[in-house]
């Protein structure tokens, strides 16, 4: 998942939005990780489940903003942070149903790992998640709005 957000870095620009999709242990954080240090961001890019959003300073350009919406109950509190949308790359785990209208151009990246009976080996999944680097994933990207109608991902 790092090495797709360091890819993702090379098309990301000031006021992209992305919203990440998947269930705990995906590696939604991981992949914002990996675009953190694609971008040059200082500070440790890890997940703001409890303080929502963090700000990190690139070397790059543009700040990357890292937002967690799982904690949020309705989508006014997502625009009550008073976060840099123009300014920044906003990437927003859980954001799906909190970031619309905020912006009509969106990459959407869904992000599905195979658990329980889905797993490769038909095993539960046991431990951390985050603990398997290699398990597979599906990632499903999409670019929605006239931003992304050109950009080849």
């Amino acid at each position: 998942m790092g090495a797709l957000g360091a890819r993702l870095a090379g098309v990301l620009r000031a006021g992209d939005l992305v919203v990440l999709t998947g269930p705990l242990g995906a590696g939604k954080t991981t992949l914002t990780r990996g675009l953190g240090a694609a971008l040059g961001a200082r500070g440790q890019v890890s997940s703001p489940t409890f303080v929502l959003a963090r700000t990190h300073p690139t070397t790059s350009g543009p700040d990357l903003v890292h937002v967690d919406a799982y904690r949020l109950s309705d989508p006014v509190e997502l625009d009550d942070l008073d976060l840099d949308w123009d300014g920044s790359i906003v990437v927003v785990e859980w954001g799906r149903g909190f970031v619309d209208g905020i912006s009509e151009d969106v990459l959407d990246v869904e992000i599905v790992r195979a658990t329980g009976a889905d797993a490769e080996d038909g095993s539960a999944d046991e431990g951390d998640p985050d603990d398997v680097p290699d398990e597979p994933r599906r990632v499903v990207v999409t670019g929605t709005g006239p931003r992304w109608a050109d950009v080849v991902l």
